[in-house]
């Protein structure tokens, strides 16, 4: 192939550097390899037709593969593809529930003290009143170390679990009980999540619900441990695990189960042909639907969760006496429904945005396909 001859010009153009054809995929077509070479050759050289560029490619052994491929793909259930869920976790749930700190620092005090407190309204101007509008943020850094730790435990492990239990049940049956490996990998990952989650919530509660208790995390924790021990930290364990736990259980398996039932019989075309803003708004409905679901399973455990981290030696018994069981399943409800169903749609809104970011595909909206009996009887 013969080059332009520019030695009359200030600078000869170099010849563009010969690539070793390993690096290439041997399934280029020959439209794609006269393409590159156009581009490496530049304006100044000869033009060609496409098909003499891709047979002077031949002959000199180079591949070349079409500019639309990438150059690299992420793995699934790669190392690389793991630590992306894990920072996907830390944001959708970091962000998400620092965001909402104000409602949540309501929805804590109609807990504890519904006779202060006694609807969303008043709770709002009751805390406008005694602390100004900064009191609204209270406790927003254990907020956001707390939950970002847990979302990382959350949806990293979740992904770990979900194929690690779909191996261990095969390809027919993980695909027959499908729903069984989102309860259990996301209840398996949510008991890691709570341990790291538990000495930030603690904190949380006592910062929101005792003004004056402390400024927040930096000043609250060790206040905290001098006057529980560092045990007390972990006093609500037990009451969170029955939180989240049935929580993250209805979040994942309600939110896999909507979104696939969407791309099923709301949308006219398969998932792979839609566009990513479209996959996104799915993510976020399905999501807000689990939300709602979530709220009402996990909200016994959660008055459970404020009203022992707010009263020292206080025991579940004493909760369910003050409370009484009406009350532990209904106060506080309403406002945890509007936040609940926002946050996690939030969740999993921003979580899908992250990994179509890093190139993964969106989480949920198709069904694995059962192997062939013949594939099967080789196992």
């Amino acid at each position: 192939m013969a080059f332009a001859d520019n030695s009359s010009s200030p600078r000869r153009q170099q010849q563009p550097p010969l690539i070793p054809s390993f690096l290439y995929a041997a399934s280029s077509s020959s439209s794609s390899k006269s393409l590159y070479l156009e581009k490496m050759l530049g304006s100044s050289g000869p033009r060609s037709s496409p098909a003499a560029a891709a047979a002077a490619a031949d002959r000199s052994g180079f591949l070349v593969p079409s500019p639309k491929e990438p150059s690299r793909k992420m793995e699934m259930y790669s190392p690389e593809f793991y630590a992306a869920c894990t920072f996907g976790g830390i944001l959708s749930c970091g962000l998400t529930h620092m965001s909402v700190t104000p409602l949540d620092l309501v929805k804590c005090n109609m807990q504890i003290d519904p006779a202060k407190y006694k609807s969303i309204s008043s709770g709002f101007g009751v805390l406008l009143k005694e602390q100004g509008v900064r009191g609204f943020f209270r406790g927003w850094v254990p907020t956001l170390l707390g939950y970002s730790a847990q979302g990382a435990c959350k949806f990293g492990f979740y992904e770990y679990f979900k194929k690690y239990y779909s191996d261990i049940a095969g390809p027919e049956y993980a695909t027959k009980y499908k729903t069984l490996i989102y309860l259990a990998g996301s209840a398996s990952a949510e008991v890691i999540a709570d341990i790291a989650l538990c000495p930030f919530e603690a904190v949380k509660v006592r910062v929101q619900t005792q003004p004056g208790f402390a400024r927040g995390l930096s000043d609250g924790l060790p206040k905290f441990v001098r006057s529980e021990g560092a045990l007390g930290l972990y006093k609500g364990i037990v009451p969170l695990w029955g939180r989240q736990i049935p929580y993250t259980m209805m979040k994942f398996a309600s939110f896999e189960t909507i979104v696939e039932m969407i791309y099923k019989y709301a949308i006219p075309q398969p998932k792979d042909q839609c566009s990513k803003g479209l996959q996104l708004g799915i993510s976020f409905a399905g999501g807000y639907v689990a939300g709602v679901f979530c709220a009402i399973v996990s909200h016994p455990a959660d008055n459970l969760v404020s009203f022992l981290n707010n009263a020292k030696g206080a025991t579940v018994g004493d909760a369910v006496k003050q409370m009484g069981l009406v009350g532990l399943f209904t106060r506080g409800l309403p406002l945890r429904i509007v936040m609940i169903g926002t946050l996690t749609g939030a969740q999993w809104g921003i979580y899908d945005a992250f990994k179509v970011f890093v190139g993964l595909p969106t989480t949920g909206g198709v069904t694995p396909a059962a192997a062939p009996a013949a594939e099967l009887a080789k196992v």
